[in-house]
């Protein structure tokens, strides 16, 4: 299509650099009127003031031209001009027409002019519809990969941290491996296989390892990929994917991202609905036509398993849903150790200390962890990666990196009580994560950051840590108020997280007795639409505001209990900029077991 389009330019070009070439001169009115006057117009085509025409003989442009010699010409004839032109054409013999008898455009160029338009729209919808027949898309050919079984493959080996997930795939991997044994008493893999779960958590690494481990085929497709503009195109590749599956089956075919095209349908979509649900009709479709010889098996992820489509999770689809959660500790040091097989680590590097301060990481971050810390040792042309180096890498993944600010000393002093009111009152709490760092250097958006992680992975909280929480996150508020008597713009994050925090308490967690044991919020959505009337609706509103308005009170409270260590911490964060875990509960008066 693409040498088609830059032909007709080309062409059209050279037909109107040559068309503009021959266009007849434009005469003065005067010299008009001398030919006329002189009987040599042969005949003329007029529109308004406009006068194209003929000459009978060929003439030379008097001196005040360019000299040329000329027969057709064109002129214009002045507003003021009050002679019988008409008359003294028709006395010199003249014929005056009313269609144009200099034709400005070449014959081919106006076939061109004409017809192209009409050519270029059909060559269009014909390059478009080859290319959809082929799988591809408006912008370029089908971008999913296949991986043959003779390539280097990942495996369970590169999989680690979620050992009971891969004690659920194991079973797909000896269908893949030994079909027969399955048969024989009648038993069938299931057709498809959901992994869900939150980002990085590695949904599609297991996916692959799954097909490296059966050592079968792997097709792979991001979901996203086979919505178009055009209806139809989505199912079309969708098909084309089965297909080839099924020509070297046992396979697996892995669509990522499948809530793009999977979603609830609400019936009556228009535009790009129609498009998806095709899609989505088009995966049921080939998903009903397996048979259990066939041996293709669909694998799919999502990080929103609740807005799928009841269509795809019933029996004899997606059969199973393996949820994928982030690693615990003993998981987090088994992806560690993945991870740095390749990368040199100094004596001082203790994987199992990192793996119990990053608690929440998931598989991917404890890679990026990795790399950035190998990132930091190449700066300074290390040869291996240092305990520090990784703590600084942990530092700019949890932190964010350090921006180059020059504060006022008065900022940095305010920015120093804040940090120390939100770490003082996670000191207090009783049985609120320890604090990791304080520091007053400005990273990312904040001008200062406390961190805080708990020892133990946790998997439920009460309403007594929660409040600890919230009373936490109004800790810089609070001492800014004890200490200045004013509060700042630097609370806006902390009061989003408290109020956040009240909001599920009163909402979902039934932790208010007055609104009671009931959910009122939906995890998005209008909760209206769910039925919750507007006095309820305000109720909630009074018991969030309640909850952190109690939390603030409680917040300021202890920091004026505690007025000394207060300040204790804060002058030392000024002398340091930066405090550890244990520099910060000496500085405070504590010590940290």
């Amino acid at each position: 299509m693409a040498p088609v389009l830059i032909g007709y330019a080309i062409v059209f070009g050279v037909l109107t650099i040559q068309d503009h070439a021959n266009e007849p001169p434009t005469v003065a009115y005067t010299e008009f009127q001398t030919q006329v006057r002189a009987h040599n117009v042969k005949e003329v085509f007029s529109t308004g003031d406009s006068i194209e025409g003929q000459l009978k003989t060929a003439v030379t442009l008097p001196g005040g031209g360019k000299g040329e010699t000329y027969e057709k010409f064109t002129t214009e004839r002045p507003e003021f001009a009050e002679d019988d032109l008409l008359a003294q054409l028709e006395a010199g013999g003249a014929t005056v027409r009313a269609t144009p008898v200099v034709q400005q455009r070449g014959t081919l160029l106006n076939l061109l002019i004409s017809f192209g338009p009409i050519l270029l729209l059909v060559g269009f919808y014909w390059w478009m519809l080859k290319n959809q027949r082929g799988g591809g898309s408006l912008l370029g050919k089908r971008k999913e990969s296949r991986v043959a079984p003779g390539t280097v493959r990942t495996t369970f080996a590169d999989v680690a941290g979620i050992d009971e997930v891969k004690d659920e795939i194991s079973e797909i991997v000896d269908f893949l491996k030994d079909p027969a044994k399955y048969r024989r008493i009648g038993a069938r893999a299931p057709r498809g296989v959901l992994l869900a779960g939150s980002p990085g958590t590695g949904k599609t690494l297991l996916a692959r390892a799954t097909a490296g481990e059966a050592g079968v085929p792997f097709f792979s497709a991001s979901a996203a990929e086979f919505i178009e503009v055009v209806v139809g195109v989505g199912a079309s590749r969708v098909r084309d994917l089965f297909t080839e599956a099924r020509k070297v089956a046992p396979a697996i075919v892995f669509i990522d991202e499948i809530d793009a095209i999977g979603r609830s349908r609400s019936g009556g979509g228009f535009g790009g609905n129609d498009e998806r649900e095709q899609t989505l009709n088009q995966i049921l479709t080939e998903m009903d036509g397996f048979t259990a010889e066939e041996g293709v098996i669909v694998m799919a992820a999502t990080n929103r398993p609740d807005v799928l489509d009841q269509a795809l999770l019933r029996p004899g689809r997606f059969d199973r849903t393996i949820t994928v959660s982030p690693p615990d500790q003993r998981g987090r040091l088994a992806i560690l150790r993945v991870h740095t097989r390749h990368v040199p680590l100094a004596d001082d590097v203790n994987l199992e200390r990192l793996s119990r301060t990053t608690p929440g990481m998931t598989g991917a971050d404890l890679a990026n962890l990795v790399n950035e810390g190998a990132l930091v040792a190449a700066r300074r042309g290390a040869d291996t990666v240092t305990a520090l180096d990784l703590a600084n890498a942990l530092e700019k993944v949890q932190l964010g990196a350090a921006r180059n600010v020059v504060m006022p000393e008065a900022e940095k002093r305010r920015t120093a009580y804040h940090e120390s009111g939100h770490a003082l009152l996670g000191m207090l709490q009783p049985g609120a994560d320890p604090v990791r760092k304080v520091t007053i250097i400005p990273r990312g958006r904040a001008l200062g950051v406390t961190l805080s992680t708990p020892d133990t992975d946790r998997y439920g909280y009460d309403e007594d840590y929660l409040r600890g929480r919230i009373i936490g996150a109004l800790g810089g508020m609070a001492a800014e108020e004890v200490v200045f008597g004013l509060v700042t713009t630097g609370a806006e994050s902390d009061l989003e997280t408290a109020t956040n925090l009240a909001r599920n308490m009163v909402g979902r967690w039934g932790m208010s007795a007055k609104v009671g044991p009931v959910s009122v919020l939906p995890p998005e959505g209008d909760p209206r639409a769910t039925g919750v009337s507007e006095q309820l609706l305000d109720t909630v509103d009074e018991e969030i505001r309640r909850i952190v308005e109690e939390c603030y009170v409680s917040a300021v409270t202890l920091l004026r209990e505690h007025h000394d260590q207060l300040e204790s911490l804060t002058e030392r964060l000024l002398e340091r900029e930066t405090l550890d875990e244990t520099e910060a509960y000496a500085a405070a008066g504590f010590t940290r077991v």
